[in-house]
Order: C-alpha cells, then structure tokens, then sequence
C-alpha cells in the first residue's frame, strides 16, 4: 500500500513538473510571438513612412519656427528641365522661402556649370519678380565650387553674390556642341536613309556634311542668345561691372579675381551671410527634395528634355 502512495506521488509530481514546463514553453513561445509582431508592425510602419516621403506625399515644409532665419535653397549641377536645377524646382522653392512670414533673407547657394539658357532664364525672371514682390527681403547669392554661364546667368539677379576666393565664376557665353559623322557611314558600309520637307529640316545633322549657310545661321543665333545674356549680365550687374572686352568673352576667373572684375562682390560662405549680413544663426532649408520616383528614374535611365536640333544642344556654358 505505502509502495501504491509513493509511485502515485512520484507521478504527480512529475506530472506537475510536466505541466510547468509546457506551460512555460507556451508562454515562452506567446511571448516570442507577441515581440515578434511588435516588431514587424514596427518594420513595416517604418518602411510606409520611408516610401511615402521618398514620393514627395510629405510636403517637405520646414515645421513652426518663430524665430526669423535665413531661408537657404540649392541650385546643384546642371540647369536643366526635369532635373533638381530645372526652374519648376528651384523657383518653386524660392516661392516658399518668400512667402514664409519669418524669412529675413533668402540664400541661393549656387554649384552648377550653367545649362540651359532657356531654365536658367526662367529662374531669372522669376527672381526679380520675388524681389519686386517681396521688397522687404533680400536675396544674396552664395557660389561654392563653380558658377558658370547659365550658373552666373542666375546670379546677376540677386541683390549680392559671394564667393570663396577659388570659386569658379563666369564663362559668359553660350556653345553649340556636336560631332561630325558624315564619312563615318560611308566606311562603315551604311546607308542613310533621311526624308524630309523643307530644304534646313536636316538642319545641322551630323551626318551630313556641314552646310556652310545653316553654319552662319547657328552662329547668328548663337550671337543673338550672348547678347540676351550680355544685357542680363549688365542690367544685374550695373555700374559694379568692369566695364572691359574680355568679361563677355567666355572666360572663367577665380572667386578672388571676379571681386576686382565686378562679377561679385565679396567673400562669404552661406554661414556668413545669414550671420553677418541677414543678422541670424538659423537657417532653413527650402530646396525642393529628390523624391524616390525621381531616383528610381535616374537609376533605370530617363530621356531629358534637353533643346535637341540634329544632335546638337544649345548650352550657357
């Protein structure tokens, strides 16, 4: 009988033992589960927030500030439709900087070697137009690396422009660039095939010979866009400019150099000018972002908008 007691015992408590255990794997297992949920609901919340400001679905403005500040935008790389140095970019944040009621100043802080005539034109107008609206905000230009024909062409219209002493400045011309293909074909055993109507449809195609009149007439219209940014040049620049033959020449000078020449008119990083010459520590940045779309285009390949006339394109630069 006290044999039957002590098995019935033992049983029990390895039963109990039993139950512990399991009990414990279950909560163990629960508790995993749980964290593991947790987790991934973390994951995929941080994923959604990533992917929807990578498409621009988060506007981007700044958030509240009540102190004034130095509203900042970049102009980086080349001026160009559908590019972060198109107008529609810049100009759309320029309009934000202005508008913002604590903007004591805008800073256009330029690193482009030019582009198009025709965007850089755009942000231009678009300037004088803020300025004039907006009478009781100023706009300087800071210049990093470079800021080169089309760069410069954007320049002129702030109130002043600053520079590090090896800056790039100038390059106030404009180039029409391509290749000549016309024996190439011929060598290669190829055939053309070119059907047109109008006798300068073909105008300036690379492969064909040069045509001495469409020649003339590029030039011609390539003298008639450097004067449109002679008189740009000129009107921004006013009697600040050195008034000398070789400015409008398509030569570059060093930061140090553009301040004896006129082209700018002092030292000074963005940091500077919000300090010193706006009278604030804070800066905002207002420059219109790269959305996820945009660097998905850039790295699978993206046609550009760029003035195409028979394989030529027409460039401040």
């Amino acid at each position: 009988m006290a044999d039957i007691d002590s098995t019935n015992r033992k049983e029990g408590w390895e039963r109990e033992v039993l139950e512990k255990i399991i009990s414990s794997s279950v909560k163990e297992q629960r508790r995993v589960r749980y964290w593991g949920i947790f987790f991934k609901s973390l994951t995929f919340v941080y994923l959604y927030l990533l992917l929807f400001w990578g498409l621009g679905w988060f506007d981007g403005e700044p958030g509240r500030i009540t102190d004034k500040h130095a509203a900042l935008v970049d102009l980086r790389g080349e001026i160009k439709a559908d590019s972060m140095g198109s107008a529609d970019n810049i100009n759309a944040a320029l309009q934000k900087a202005f508008k913002d009621k604590n903007t004591a100043g805008v800073i256009l802080r330029i690193n482009s070697p030019g582009g198009s005539p025709v965007q850089a034109g755009y942000i231009n107008d678009e300037i004088r137009r803020l300025r004039s609206e907006y009478p009781q905000i100023p706009l300087y230009v800071v210049v990093e690396d470079i800021c080169a024909s089309g760069g410069y062409y954007v320049a002129v219209a702030a109130d002043k422009i600053f520079v590090d002493k090896a800056s790039i400045v100038g390059s106030i011309g404009v180039v029409l660039d391509s290749f000549g293909f016309a024996g190439t074909l011929e060598k290669l055993g190829v055939e053309r095939r070119l059907l047109t109507a109008g006798e300068n449809k073909s105008f300036l195609d690379p492969f064909l010979p040069s045509d001495p009149k469409q020649r003339e007439h590029a030039r011609q219209m390539l003298a008639e866009i450097h004067q449109q940014f002679i008189q740009v040049v000129r009107h921004g620049r006013g009697d600040r400019l050195k008034d000398i033959p070789e400015i409008f020449s398509g030569m570059v000078w060093t930061g140090e150099k553009s301040i004896e020449l006129g082209l700018v008119d002092g030292l000074g990083s963005a940091e500077y000018v919000a300090r010193e010459i706006i009278q604030t520590d804070r800066i905002v940045d207002f420059t219109t972002q790269e959305g996820l779309a945009e660097r998905f285009a850039k790295r699978f390949g993206r046609v550009t908008a760029d003035v195409m006339l028979g394989g030529e394109r027409w460039q401040l630069r």
